[in-house]
């Protein structure tokens, strides 16, 4: 890992601001964030996985998916997402349903408890973030702002990475 403005980083960089110059102390601010982001779920009522939230999340966006649709979009095998929605279903968390049109296809979906669990870890999520980002001056927060819109937009613009879940079509 690397130090995001530690001793002696100005030296090490040189006064270079090229992207490979730059991405060591983004990638630092990335795994903090990540951090952050997992312990304020972890604060939740509900424990839950990355995984189980990261199936959660995705039933979120798009409801109705099926098993296949479920596991490209976790980049997990059939008995892997399988065995998650068995889980998440016993917990009370998403339920699954025939296709109203393609009998053999089962549709999943978020109970009312799976979006409340979703809407705790989100507003955790926001009030840890918040707390973080008060300790900041007004323009760093514009900027940090700023360059992530620009990020995203790149990011969007670019082909998708291994993994990426395709759009749905």
């Amino acid at each position: 890992m690397t130090h995001l403005g530690g001793p002696g980083d100005d030296q090490a960089k040189g006064s270079a601001d090229g992207p490979e110059a730059v991405a060591p102390d983004i990638a630092d601010a990335v795994e903090n964030l990540a951090n952050l982001w997992s312990l304020s779920a972890q604060g939740a009522a509900l424990r839950l996985s990355l995984h189980q939230l990261r199936a959660l999340r995705a039933l979120e966006v798009a409801p109705g998916l099926n098993l296949t649709g479920l596991a490209e979009r976790l980049d997990i095998g059939l008995p892997t997402a399988s065995r998650l929605c068995d889980r998440l279903e016993a917990a009370g968390l998403m339920e699954r349903a025939l296709h109203p049109h393609r009998r053999r296809e089962v549709r999943l979906s978020l109970t009312a408890h799976g979006r409340h669990v979703l809407d705790d870890v989100a507003e955790r999520r926001a009030r840890a973030l918040g707390a973080t980002l008060a300790g900041m001056e007004p323009a760093e927060r514009d900027a940090l702002s700023r360059g992530l819109r620009a990020f995203l937009a790149t990011r969007t613009q670019q082909a998708p990475l291994p993994g990426d879940a395709a759009p749905d079509t």
